[in-house]
């Protein structure tokens, strides 16, 4: 699972993001669910969970995503303040994705490897200007 914070703002450190899985890992006990692992970066978290399938997903979404808010709206008041989210911490949207197939190692690598992309150059910036989104490119037709 991805969550996201509202408008992407970078307000995770490491101490928020230590806390954070703190909170989740005590949300999911009610769950009976198991938060095998979790990761983070300065505007989203990553979680790897494994729950029972009478759980529904959009109730532990809702949990995990409301308490932890909360809590940290609590803990970090003046921070998440200076960032300018609002009321709201988190993103309403969330991304989830099962995963049978894959061993768990493959999991875990891609949830420990995730890394911010680096920002275009200004150069490249100029570059991509030059290209139209592919709805947009005009064709003419050879008669």
């Amino acid at each position: 699972m991805v969550f996201v914070t509202k408008y992407r703002r970078e307000v995770f450190d490491d101490d928020m993001l230590m806390r954070c899985e703190e909170i989740m890992r005590d949300v999911r006990q009610s769950f009976n669910a198991e938060l095998r692992e979790f990761n983070g970066e300065g505007d989203h978290v990553h979680l790897l969970i494994h729950y029972p399938p009478k759980i529904a997903l959009s109730k532990l979404v809702n949990s995990l995503k409301s308490v932890s808010s909360r809590y940290r709206r609590a803990e970090y008041t003046v921070r998440i303040n200076q960032i300018g989210t609002g009321a709201v911490f988190w993103s309403p949207s969330y991304s989830a994705g099962s995963c049978g197939g894959p061993p768990r190692s493959i999991l875990k690598d891609y949830i420990d490897n995730q890394k911010r992309p680096a920002r275009p150059t200004r150069r490249r910036r100029r570059e991509l200007r030059h290209f139209a989104p592919l709805g947009r490119r005009s064709h003419s037709r050879q008669a």
